[in-house]
């Protein structure tokens, strides 16, 4: 079971959203609306995606990373490094 299980269907309507959200995107591009009005656009999608990340992180480092931590260790040296490389690439995105 995944940290996230228990919020799954939260966490599928957000992307849900954020995929409607990129279809409009698309949209805009194709009827050439004016750049700054997508590029507003673009900024909210990838907030919520953001948002959605954050929360999967957090429901991962309070189920998956405190179960690693339990059992001790390779399994938590190990999911402490994929914690801190997940935070590293949301940090650089």
């Amino acid at each position: 079971m995944h940290g996230y299980s228990d919020h799954k269907d939260d966490h599928l309507k957000r992307l849900r959203r954020v995929e409607g959200q990129v279809r409009g995107i698309s949209r805009m591009v194709e009827q050439d609306e004016y750049c700054i009005d997508v590029l507003t656009q673009v900024a909210a999608a990838t907030k919520a995606l953001q948002s959605v990340a954050l929360r999967l992180l957090d429901e991962h480092m309070g189920h998956c990373l405190v179960e690693a931590a339990r059992a001790g260790g390779e399994e938590q040296e190990q999911k402490l490094k994929e914690a801190s490389d997940a935070i590293a690439r949301l940090v650089r995105s």
